[in-house]
């Protein structure tokens, strides 16, 4: 029975995700949600109660994966590893999450009206943990005197892209949808930018 409910709460998400990327919050109906997933209405109620628990769990299947995308900050010290393994994990996410990517993206554009204050706090304390690290590459001289913040934000804007504008990149590209060597390319390419263009020196093994 239990199997059967996480399938159903997976198919549910899934189908919100795609709906709430297309429409936007105010413009979805549980039902919609309901006929995409192929479920009663009745069981989208039962397992979320309301249309804005789905959102926030659709909010959280891609929090929870960009959260872990920062672990290489708290794990290691070389820059040239971590930044190497964010990139990577940031191109994973806009990959295996592109929907709720699209929904946490519009939500960050309309000023974060939906989003749950804890976890909009943990994606701030991510953001400094990344930062200070940074910083202290900077005073190390391990990297060229970057702004921190900056930095990041333009690795969240290339990686975020391959989500946010699929439309535009098949039409550039010809290809409906991505594939595997296509989005290692991505990371690799973004990969030498940031390294070459900061200036980032690898820790040498005592």
């Amino acid at each position: 029975m239990a199997k059967i409910g996480d399938r159903n709460r997976e198919l549910i998400i899934q189908a919100a995700s795609e709906i709430f990327a297309a429409r936007g919050y105010a413009a979805t109906k549980t039902m919609d949600i309901a006929n995409h997933a192929g479920l009663p209405k009745a069981n989208v109620y039962y397992y979320f109660k309301s249309k804005k628990n789905l959102y926030r769990s659709v909010v959280e299947s891609v929090i929870d994966p960009l959260l872990q995308a920062a672990t290489p900050f708290y794990e290691n010290d070389d820059p040239a590893t971590v930044l190497e393994q964010y990139i990577r994990a940031k191109i994973r996410v806009s990959q295996q999450h592109p929907h709720a990517s699209k929904v946490f993206a519009s939500e960050i554009m309309h000023g974060a009206p939906h989003l749950p204050e804890d976890i909009a706090e943990q994606m701030m304390e991510q953001t400094r943990v990344s930062s200070n690290r940074i910083a202290s590459w900077v005073k190390r001289q391990l990297i060229d005197p970057v702004d921190p913040h900056h930095l990041l934000f333009t690795i969240w804007a290339a990686t975020q892209t391959y989500a946010d504008f699929d439309w535009q990149i098949s039409r550039v590209t010809g290809k409906d949808k991505m594939s595997q060597a296509d989005y290692d390319t991505a990371a690799e390419q973004l990969t030498r930018l940031i390294l070459k263009g900061c200036g980032v020196k690898s820790i040498q093994p005592e």
